[in-house]
Parts: structure tokens; C-alpha cells; sequence
């Protein structure tokens, strides 16, 4: 076989390997792992699949069972996770889940999307916009992405509302992880890019509060100027691995977004200021709640 050949047939190989790393077929670990009844779940769950097992944005039943199967542990019996209100979500159209961001890694996301795929009404499968810094991180964002995770963009989170889709948006951003823990569940200022859109879609917007987050991995400080991966700091944790502590999710009811704008309103910068301040109360509203219900840490 002359170099000619032999350059042609490793040319053909490279060109049939896939663009990102494969993941296994989540569904012979969630068959394993998980009960029969949420394994049927999965299969009920929403998902436009293109035709070749992913939707637009590459997620996949066999993702979403994987995600399940890997926090069963997590969900169940660390952190214990409880919710209220989730009858509160509507079972069809757009809408945005505002949540209050905590922890040196995205546990309250993986616990909320735990929670939605498990008990929301109507199985939709959420899209949760991962901060801008997830994507760069090696297998974690291909995880993220195929068990539902999006890039936090507006194009993204855009085409999810344009069709009818579920979205948790963090409004604090990465502010939101950063906080030090004599600030724990003090809001930073939300963002207002998901009222414009939740405006421009007519997207109600559903409050949510996570309790416990907070606590279970207290940052104690942290480096700035170094970052990592795309994060603007390194942080430094109070213990190697987070506290199991109770998670207690809220889910608070729904702000009429279209009872209150028209999708014009959407370029009024006073309309968009006014509806991110209405978001942020409602849900700094539904924390103090939780801590006030709360019967202890553990």
C-alpha cells in the first residue's frame, strides 16, 4: 500500500469520528438504577428529536436517563431533596423558571432538573441555561448538554420559548456562585434579559426558590485574575466535598407576563426594568418563606 493510500483511508476515519466525545446510551444504567415507574417517565417526557436521537440543542432520552441514573444518590438520599408548589408550572406554552443561584458547582441546577423530570405536570423536559463558563469544562458541558443543559445565550434561550419550551434561568449569573457565605441568600441584581424574553414570548414567569444550597458548600474565598476554564475566579470551599443538607425547592405562582405586556413592550426598557424587579421580589419573597419554614439544616 503506497503513502497516497495509506493517507486517504486515515483522512476517511477522521472524517466519520463524531465532532464531540460519545456518551454511552444512558438507558441501560437508568433500567438499572432507577425505578421502573421513572424510567417510563423518561420515555413520556417531551423531546423533539431531530430523528437521530438528539433534539436541536443535543440533548436525548439516553442523556436525560443518565443524568437521573448518576444523581439518584444525590437526590434521594444526600441532599433529600423536597419541592412544594410545582403544580404551579403550566403543562404547555413558554415559560421561564427564575431561580436563585448558590454553590461553587451547579447542584441546585442538577437538583432542579431532577425535580422537573420526576414531578413536573404535564413531563416536559426543561432546558436549564448553564453559565457561560459550563461549556468550557471538559465532559461536564457534553453531560449538561445532552441530559438538557443550553449555553446561556439569548439566540438559545430564544428558540427555546419560540418553541413552547421550558426554561430555568439563573438571573444572578455566575454573581449568584460567588457570593461569600455571610451573604447566603441576599439576591444579587437579576439580570433582565429573561424578562425582555419572557416579555417578547409572552412567557409567564414562574418564581423558584432553592433552600439549602447555600449552605452545603460555603465558598470561604476566593482567587480572582486566574481564571479557570472561563470562570472568572478560582473558588476556594470551606470542605472537600459538599455538606448533605436538605434541599427544599419552592415553586411559586406564576407572574402573569401576558396580563401585563404586550410583546412590544419588549423594547420598552422601563417595561423589562419593571418586570425584573417584580421577578427578583417574588422570588427573594419565596426564600424568606423557606427559611422561615425551615425546621433546621439537616
Amino acid at each position: 500500500m503506497g503513502w497516497l493510500e495509506r493517507a486517504r483511508r486515515r483522512l476517511d476515519r477522521q472524517a466519520h469520528r463524531p465532532v464531540l466525545p460519545a456518551l454511552p446510551d444512558g438507558r441501560w444504567l437508568a433500567r438499572w438504577v432507577l425505578p421502573e415507574a421513572l424510567d417510563r417517565r423518561i420515555d413520556e417526557i417531551e423531546l423533539a428529536d431531530l430523528g437521530h436521537g438528539f433534539d436541536a440543542f443535543g440533548a436525548s432520552r439516553g442523556g436525560i436517563a443518565f443524568g437521573l441514573a448518576i444523581t439518584r444518590f444525590l437526590y434521594e438520599h444526600y441532599f433529600r431533596v423536597r419541592s412544594h408548589g410545582i403544580e404551579h408550572i403550566p403543562t404547555q406554552g413558554p415559560v421561564i423558571l427564575a431561580v436563585n443561584h448558590s454553590g461553587l458547582i451547579p447542584l441546585d441546577a442538577m437538583m432542579i432538573a431532577s425535580d422537573l423530570i420526576r414531578h413536573a405536570p404535564g413531563a416536559r423536559a426543561p432546558k436549564i441555561v448553564m453559565d457561560h463558563f459550563v461549556p468550557n469544562l471538559p465532559w461536564v458541558s457534553i453531560l449538561f448538554t445532552r441530559a438538557g443543559g443550553i449555553a446561556g445565550s439569548r439566540g438559545n434561550v430564544h428558540a427555546v420559548l419560540e418553541r413552547g419550551g421550558l426554561v430555568v434561568i439563573f438571573p444572578e449569573g455566575t454573581p449568584g456562585i460567588g457570593k461569600p457565605f455571610s451573604e447566603r441568600y441576599q439576591l444579587k441584581p437579576f439580570r433582565q434579559g429573561h424578562a425582555e424574553l419572557a416579555i417578547h414570548h409572552q412567557a409567564p414567569i414562574v418564581p423558584v426558590a432553592v433552600i439549602g444550597a447555600e449552605e452545603s458548600w460555603p465558598q470561604i474565598a476566593r482567587i480572582d485574575g486566574i481564571p479557570a476554564f472561563g470562570s472568572p475566579y478560582v473558588p476556594i470551599p470551606a470542605t472537600p466535598l459538599p455538606l448533605p443538607l436538605r434541599f427544599t425547592i419552592y415553586y411559586g405562582e406564576p407572574i402573569d407576563v401576558p396580563g401585563r405586556t404586550q410583546p412590544a413592550d419588549a423594547a420598552d426598557a422601563d417595561e423589562v426594568m419593571a418586570l425584573a424587579a417584580l421577578v427578583q421580589d417574588a422570588v427573594q419573597t419565596l426564600i424568606e418563606l423557606g427559611l422561615s419554614a425551615r425546621d433546621g439544616w439537616l
